[in-house]
């Protein structure tokens, strides 16, 4: 069920700016689309010891989770770095199917 207009913007709502050398303001997230290539410069600074964790953390959460849906998340994940999308989804095969 949704709710017309739930998800608009309310700008009544927003904190007010904060005084930090100058004025700071509401960032608006939404002015570019680029949701993916900080996640993938912090996933290709992590060695392979710190990565089979994320991939084994993230295969476990998906636990119950449908594997249409699982998919485009792995889709996401490979969006932030290829091989970030291929260890997920080797995870989550292996956890799953264990």
């Amino acid at each position: 069920m949704t709710v017309s207009g739930a998800f608009q913007e309310q700008p009544d709502f927003r904190e007010p700016p904060l005084s930090i050398e100058g004025v700071a303001a509401h960032w608006n997230h939404r002015v570019d689309g680029d949701y993916y290539s900080q996640p993938g410069n912090l996933f290709r600074l992590m060695n392979a010891r710190e990565k089979q964790p994320l991939f084994d953390n993230t295969a476990r959460s998906l636990r119950g989770v449908s594997a249409p849906s699982i998919q485009p998340y792995i889709e996401h994940c490979s969006m932030a770095g290829p091989e970030y999308g291929i260890g997920v989804a080797a995870a989550a095969e292996r956890i799953h199917n264990a």
